[in-house]
């Protein structure tokens, strides 16, 4: 080989490598940009519900206030028509035996005195109770809210709870719709043992991303029958940070590992423009990944 065909080489490969390092810085900004904008999303949603269940927590306290007020005045009313039911009495004594009629005029007047108390505590007692059920509405609606808020929009996953079986059986759902090509990425190469890939058809092309330790015996008979298929190719992924599956460009789970157990971010999607964005991190663990020896 001559010295200008040696340096034609060298140039075509210099410049594909700096073609893959500008694929990789690419895919890296990519990540970050979607990672930042799931975090702010995720804080202006807990913000918000943070307030509704402070607005919640406010409105409880009133209730529970005006409950008590509500039982005062139970227990206010219920002395005073006592009350007016023994003075009715001891007036009626009184008509009877006309004996003592400065205590007739008395208890008429007490009478009357009980009564306008009675009318003022009984409009107190619907006002309130009229006051009550309008929080108890209001109360209502901001539950509501913050169940749409919670479940139908933006979800905090922070403390959400989504454990490794329910992720694999999702992916073993999904791998069996698969025709042609796959993608899938596991913590370790036990994992693959819950997704029945024997099952998976002869012309589908599986590419598997997991963490393999040869030196155990179990991992590495394991390695060696997948291998032995000549429709699955597997590279070694260290991080133990993914569980992905991406089948024919129709479909795509991706689960981020929490920092404890079964803290799992499980994003799934047949959209094409979600799929356009996160397929780049599905690339991005791929190339990642080392071919094994």
């Amino acid at each position: 080989m001559g010295d200008e065909e040696l340096i034609q080489q060298v140039r075509e490969e210099l410049t594909k490598a700096i073609k893959e390092i500008e694929n990789l810085r690419l895919i890296v900004t990519t990540k970050e940009e979607l990672i930042n904008n799931l975090t702010t999303s995720l804080k202006l949603k807990d913000d918000q519900i943070e307030t509704l269940i402070d607005s919640m927590n406010l409105k409880e306290q009133t209730i529970d206030t005006l409950n008590k007020s509500l039982e005062i005045k139970d227990q206010k009313i219920n002395a005073l028509e006592t009350s007016i039911s023994l003075i009715e009495e001891e007036l009626k004594e009184l008509k009877a035996s006309t004996v003592n009629k400065k205590r007739l005029e008395e208890i008429e007047e007490e009478l009357e005195e009980c009564q306008k108390k009675l009318a003022l505590l009984t409009g107190e007692l619907e006002k309130a109770d009229e006051d009550l059920d309008a929080l108890m509405d209001e109360n209502e609606k901001l539950r509501n809210n913050l169940a749409s808020q919670s479940e139908a929009k933006i979800i905090d996953s922070t403390f959400r709870e989504i454990p490794k079986e329910e992720i694999l059986k999702k992916i073993r759902e999904i791998l069996g719709n698969a025709i042609h090509n796959v993608t899938i990425a596991v913590l370790d190469i036990n994992d693959l043992q819950d997704l029945h890939l024997y099952e998976v058809r002869a012309a589908v092309n599986m590419k598997i991303m997991c963490n393999i330790d040869p030196s155990l015996e179990e991992d590495a008979e394991l390695l060696e029958e997948l291998e032995s298929l000549d429709n699955i190719t597997i590279r070694l992924y260290e991080d133990r940070d993914r569980f992905l599956i991406e089948r024919d460009g129709e479909e795509l789970l991706f689960a981020i590992v929490g920092s404890r157990e079964n803290n799992n971010l499980v994003l799934y999607t047949k959209d094409p423009k979600h799929m356009r964005l996160l397929r780049s991190l599905v690339m991005e663990g791929w190339l990642r990944a080392r071919k094994l020896d």
